[in-house]
């Protein structure tokens, strides 16, 4: 197992611990089903749970793709080095 091996194996790893953390802080699509919170339903809160969600969809998608990029680079390494 080689030095590059064990260095993206790792970063994997943290890849997907952060996409773990990140889909399980996002809010449901139904009413009150929060994962974490199950805070009551105000206009702030509905805002303020938009501007939260937006921002861990986009770390999500992000995370995704650092994820699959690490997966095939990671294939690549093992099968011909």
């Amino acid at each position: 197992m080689g030095i590059l091996q064990i260095i993206l194996g790792a970063l994997l790893l943290v890849f997907c611990v952060l996409i773990i953390l990140v889909i399980i802080l996002q809010e449901g699509h139904q009413q009150g089903l929060g994962v974490i919170t199950g805070a009551a339903d105000s206009f702030f809160s509905k805002n303020k749970a938009r501007s939260w969600d937006t921002f861990l969809s986009r770390w999500t998608k992000f995370f995704a793709a650092g994820f699959v990029v690490f997966v095939i680079a990671l294939d690549i390494v093992s099968n011909f080095m």
